[in-house]
């Protein structure tokens, strides 16, 4: 992150080379990522909330930087994780120096408990794990690594990415909050808020309790309420649809490669106010 270039607003910046995220993450937006970003750079706003960040998809891939960011997730691991990464990035890259992708590795640690472990050994476990994890689950994880799929966990390649993204969250505020306390806590008539829940269908896949069916619901009452302007991004299936109809619902079509020879043709929903 060179060169940080005030734009002639004074409330944005530009950010001239997209950071990477730290790790894959289950439901990360690669595909759709150009035309999320560019629909989040089109709308005016001077403060950017995102109260499912995860591994920072679409956040670290916004080229603008408003007056004020502040990122959320459930997930305490996730969060520890940010916070270590930005207040003590060389300690991170010390502790992850010469750590290679192995699969006795991958399940001492998976299988130590994080609460017996100092906030930077939590931090190392979950970035080790995610990066290694077959997919980018957060639970059931296996050990992903293969001779047709090279290691993930390149710990020089990660000590780059760890210190560009200490450097992206450097003036970003970073919270731990249920989604409904947080769209309330930063909603103004300047606020943009993009979302990407778990999908409907796979509301276990990031832990249990984490987010249920019937969050959908609360989910859709407090955006309807909100001052600022928000951009959901969910699976396209009837139910969605339904429930978020008062909306303004855009189909995006979506190809997956499964292997050299077949893909997969989906379509998925952006939805707005």
């Amino acid at each position: 992150m060179k060169n940080i270039t005030e734009l002639s607003e004074k409330t944005k910046k530009t950010v001239p080379a997209r950071v990477v995220p730290l790790a894959p993450y289950l439901g990360g937006k690669f595909r759709l990522s150009k035309r999320i970003v560019a629909k989040i750079e089109q709308t005016p706003h001077k403060i950017y909330a995102e109260p499912f960040v995860g591994m920072g998809g679409i956040f670290l891939r916004r080229t603008q930087i408003p007056k004020a960011e502040i990122i959320n997730d459930i997930n305490g691991e996730l969060v520890n994780l940010y916070r270590i990464v930005r207040k003590h990035p060389e300690e991170l890259c010390r502790c992850v120096e010469f750590r290679l992708a192995a699969r006795q590795e991958f399940y001492r640690l998976k299988q130590t408990p994080a609460e017996t472990l100092t906030e930077i050994e939590r931090a190392v476990r979950f970035l080790y794990l995610q990066s290694v994890a077959f997919g980018g689950k957060l639970t059931h994880q296996a050990f992903g690594v293969s001779i047709d799929r090279p290691a993930r966990f390149n710990f020089v390649k990660i000590k780059d990415r760890l210190r560009a993204v200490a450097e992206r969250l450097a003036s970003v505020t970073i919270e731990q909050e249920d989604f409904e306390a947080f769209i309330r806590h930063y909603d103004t008539k300047d606020t943009l808020f993009y979302l990407d829940p778990p999908y409907w269908g796979n509301e276990t896949d990031y832990g249990k309790g984490i987010f249920r069916r019937s969050d959908f619901e609360r989910l859709k009452d407090v955006l309807t309420g909100i001052k600022g302007r928000f951009i959901l991004s969910l699976n396209d299936v009837p139910q969605v649809r339904e429930l978020f109809k008062a909306f303004t619902i855009e189909q995006a079509d979506v190809t997956y490669s499964i292997n050299n020879e077949s893909a997969k043709h989906t379509s998925e929903l952006i939805i707005s106010n």
